[in-house]
């Protein structure tokens, strides 16, 4: 099993395994056919307000990383995260974003989540 982050943008590859888009929003200017997105949970994405507090520079990577967590915590977040975890127990997964630093993006936090 390995759960790795690419960004949507770069070709599929055989190794990709389940291709999951972390993204609330779809990609602009990709066609959904070329994405060959397996799954979308849309509920694993942060939320509006913590995407905006982060973007807008207001607190550190850290800090967003454990509010992102906690939101990943709750309810229907908590549910798609199980889903994404018996998909990463089947064989290799690869979480999508359109991020320009999916290093330091929401979908690293959730591969750190899912190998742990």
């Amino acid at each position: 099993m390995s759960v790795r982050v690419r960004r949507v943008y770069e070709p599929p590859e055989q190794r990709d395994g389940a291709r999951v888009l972390v993204d609330r929003l779809w990609p602009r200017g990709l066609a959904k056919d070329a994405a060959r997105v397996d799954e979308w949970p849309k509920a694993l994405t942060p939320s509006t307000e913590l995407r905006r507090w982060y973007h807008a520079g207001e607190g550190s990577y850290e800090e967003f990383a454990g509010r992102y967590e906690a939101e990943l915590a709750a309810g229907g977040a908590a549910e798609a995260l199980d889903r994404v975890r018996d998909l990463a127990r089947e064989g290799d997964v690869t979480l999508l974003t359109a991020s320009k630093t999916p290093e330091r993006s929401h979908a690293a936090v959730l591969a750190r989540l899912l190998e742990a």
